[in-house]
């Protein structure tokens, strides 16, 4: 009669297979204490394996946290604050932070996505098509004048005859730039639903042919006006009504000739693979900055920060973003 050795038998092991007629026991003992080593190391290797994985869950994916700066303001500038910025968030999430300022968006948008950049700081219309993508999630939205949202004005000369956009049908017009939130999606967007242009004609249906011009940004278009070769701009509120863009004499001689809203304001996004643990402690940090360190705060972000959602913070966006793809321009 054979049988089984009980250790044996959970492995399936067939060298510890014992027959009473045959065994030869210093044989089976130096078998047995082989399979006890191997055993060991098995057990060990499970349980350091474990260990490993309970640690990165705690300790979050990443040792250092990149953030991306846009690079939008003076360059001697930028470096003092991004030293303070990296300082300040260092402290706070107890994680090593390093700011960079790439050449320009497009090297921030492939950071998001290969996962080298883990936060960054966007427009609505960058971060919608990031998140459609499936590429970020959004953390905070900045707030102007406590709203997350502002308004996109169409702007005339002061002493222009006209009320209203739609006036101005047949008509030299500018927008900021074919990529502008408020200087171009959004305003195209309510043309749209105003029943002023169609997808098949796009603005020029309207406006008519070679009387739409784009941009390279708030000021291009803005001078156009003011050089009486178009005789509206799309730009953001703040071209006017702040002394942000324009000089002060520039700004005298224009007004508003009509808005268009709500445009999502500015964002802060975080790579979709960030680690939960990560994003926390970087939502939290941030949002300190609204009572600890709200100069530095503004100068980089503009202003207060708050939690916010994308499927409400850019839902404009979103549907501005699917009405261009299909219009023709």
């Amino acid at each position: 009669m054979s049988s089984k050795f009980g250790v044996g038998h959970l492995l399936a092991d067939p060298f510890l297979r014992l027959d009473h007629s045959s065994i030869h026991y210093p044989h089976f003992m130096n078998k047995l204490i082989t399979y006890l080593k191997l055993s060991l190391l098995v057990t060990v290797s499970l349980l350091v394996g474990c260990a490993e994985q309970s640690d990165e869950a705690v300790a979050g994916t990443v040792k250092k946290i990149i953030i991306a700066l846009e690079p939008d303001k003076d360059p001697d500038a930028m470096l003092e604050d991004r030293a303070a910025l990296e300082s300040y968030l260092s402290e706070t999430t107890g994680k090593p932070v390093e700011a960079i300022v790439p050449m320009s968006s497009a090297v921030i948008y492939e950071g998001l996505r290969n996962g080298t950049i883990d936060l960054a700081y966007l427009s609505a219309t960058a971060a919608a098509k990031l998140i459609e993508q499936d590429i970020i999630d959004i953390l905070l939205a900045e707030l102007i004048d406590g709203k997350p949202y502002y308004q996109s004005y169409w702007i005339t000369l002061k002493d222009a005859p006209y009320q209203n956009i739609a006036e101005l049908k047949g008509q030299p017009i500018a927008f900021s730039s074919r990529t502008s939130t408020s200087g171009f999606l959004i305003p195209v967007w309510d043309l749209y639903t105003q029943g002023l242009i169609d997808l098949e004609n796009g603005p020029e249906g309207f406006f008519g042919e070679d009387n739409v011009f784009y941009g390279v940004g708030y000021v291009s278009a803005a001078e156009r006006v003011l050089r009486g070769e178009a005789l509206a701009a799309a730009v953001s509120y703040y071209v006017l009504d702040k002394d942000k863009h324009l000089s002060k004499e520039q700004r005298e001689r224009l007004r508003m000739l009509d808005s268009q809203g709500p445009v999502p304001s500015h964002v802060i996004v975080v790579r979709k693979g960030l680690s939960g643990l990560d994003q926390t402690a970087l939502k939290a940090a941030l949002l300190v900055m609204n009572t600890e360190a709200s100069d530095l705060r503004d100068r980089i972000f503009g202003a207060e920060l708050a939690p916010a959602k994308a499927e409400t913070h850019l839902k404009t966006t979103l549907e501005a973003l699917e009405i261009s793809r299909t219009m023709q321009f």
